[in-house]
């Protein structure tokens, strides 16, 4: 009997464990992830191979943190889980840096790649992305808010994103600093004409109360003309 009991032990034991759960090492907690990833395209292609064809999926992501961090990666696999997962790992390898100024970028420029080209301009305060859906994403994810874009050449997704990161990461640093001085200068002059306008308005608010109070002072004519009907 006593053989029984630790026969029927040893297999509750191994019922209760789960043998199919993953071992992790961190506890089971992920850390949250700095870059935001959007997936782009998804496709099935195939390859013809001997006894006949082999599909699989390509999935084409872009990724950035919204600070000027952005990238792309496009991988292929059987499932498309893991092709979305190949992809994000080849765009983290090839991050690039966009120059932002006050929500856009620096100044106009032209990339291209392949056929495609795509045109980027800087825009006003309160325009938001004017762009296609491909440009959109790389624009959005990089943390631009105001953009003025034409895709001139392909509608190919994969060369119109690469043009624009192209295009995002050849900006000069010299035309970039010019840029962000002249941006300054703007506004604190902005700031000297909001403090003058206050000064004077603070003063126009004043004027009609000092004259209400002061008495207006009776001129030498007024002072004849007043003792002429006296008499």
């Amino acid at each position: 009997m006593a053989v029984l009991e630790v026969k029927k032990e040893d297999t509750d034991n191994k019922l209760s464990k789960n043998i199919m759960r993953p071992r992790r090492f961190d506890g089971g907690k992920r850390e949250p992830s700095e870059f935001e990833e959007k997936v782009i395209e998804v496709r099935r292609v195939a390859r013809t191979v001997k006894g006949g064809r082999r599909i699989r999926f390509r999935a084409l992501v872009v990724i950035g943190n919204r600070k000027g961090k952005v990238g792309m990666g496009s991988a292929k696999a059987n499932d498309v889980a893991e092709a979305v997962r190949k992809a994000v790992t080849k765009a983290k390898k090839c991050l690039i840096v966009v120059p932002i100024i006050d929500g856009t970028i620096p100044y106009e420029i032209t990339s291209k790649h392949g056929s495609a080209v795509v045109m980027l301009r800087p825009a006003a305060e309160g325009t938001s992305i004017v762009a296609g859906g491909a440009v959109r994403a790389v624009a959005e994810l990089a943390g631009i808010t105001d953009l003025l874009s034409k895709m001139l050449g392909s509608s190919n997704k994969i060369n119109n994103i690469v043009a624009t990161i192209k295009g995002f990461g050849s900006f000069k640093e010299e035309y970039v600093n010019k840029v962000k001085k002249f941006a300054e200068n703007k506004v604190a002059a902005t700031n000297k004409a909001t403090i003058t306008e206050k000064i004077a308005e603070v003063k126009a608010e004043e004027k009609p109360e000092e004259k209400a109070e002061s008495k207006p002072s009776a001129t030498k004519a007024s002072v004849k003309k007043d003792a002429k009907k006296k008499k």
